[in-house]
């Protein structure tokens, strides 16, 4: 079936409804944030068997979601579009200041401090000296975070989002940013979850009432022709 953002990844509550309008970006009101995408979640497990179960992920991730994220970053510098990246990282070593959600036990429970390895952005994907990092010890990049102060000063009104997880970090944001009455797009194939099912579900449930749905090949046809 040919791709239509318009109509792809419908859920019950929007299968019947009109298709959007078309969008119109403005570099100057639009920014790009792309969220997590940090060393630790590209570190393949000791176990074999973990190797084995998150080898999808870590293919997604090297395939598409990277290569992906970072044309994005391209054309959105080539356009003056604001380039931000969230990384999660404690300020205390010990982690005492993160959040509930990030303590824990099990996946969730991140003790990434902020000048560590780990905690840093992936070499592909590194912060120009003009983007703005914020530095998160919660889901959501704008509930933890200035980016509410940031994104209002700069006039922004638009924001793209790439980055992982998407049933996770990328949903928190994108659910936050959209309650702040920020238009949301979601670009499908420079994210991921755990699992394309995840992945697909979560896009599925956020889809029109939180953001849109687009991918990479959407984004440049939505701003005005040179």
């Amino acid at each position: 079936m040919t791709w239509d953002w318009k109509t792809a990844y419908r859920s019950f509550y929007y299968e019947t409804a009109e298709p959007p309008a078309d969008i119109v970006l403005d570099p100057a009101t639009t920014a790009l944030l792309v969220i997590d995408v940090q060393n630790t979640y590209l570190q393949i497990p000791d176990d074999p068997a973990e190797a084995a179960r998150w080898q999808p992920f870590h293919r997604r991730m090297a395939e598409t979601v990277i290569p992906n994220a970072a044309a994005l970053i391209t054309d959105a510098r080539r356009r003056g579009v604001e380039v931000i990246h969230a990384r999660i990282a404690c300020l205390k070593p010990d982690g005492r200041d993160r959040s509930l959600s990030q303590k824990k036990p099990g996946f969730n429970y991140l003790l990434l401090p902020k000048d560590e390895q780990p905690s840093q952005i992936v070499d592909a994907l590194q912060p120009a000296p003009d983007d703005i990092v914020v530095l998160k010890t919660t889901d959501s990049a704008l509930t933890g975070t200035n980016l509410r102060l940031i994104l209002h000063n700069m006039g922004i009104r638009t924001v793209i989002v790439a980055g992982i997880f998407t049933d996770q970090c990328v949903s928190s944001t994108v659910r936050s940013l959209a309650d702040e009455s920020f238009d949301v797009l979601v670009v499908d194939d420079a994210c991921a979850a755990a699992t394309d099912a995840l992945h697909r579900n979560e896009l599925t449930t956020i889809n029109m009432i939180y953001c849109h749905v687009v991918r990479r090949s959407d984004v440049s046809t939505f701003f005005p022709a040179a």
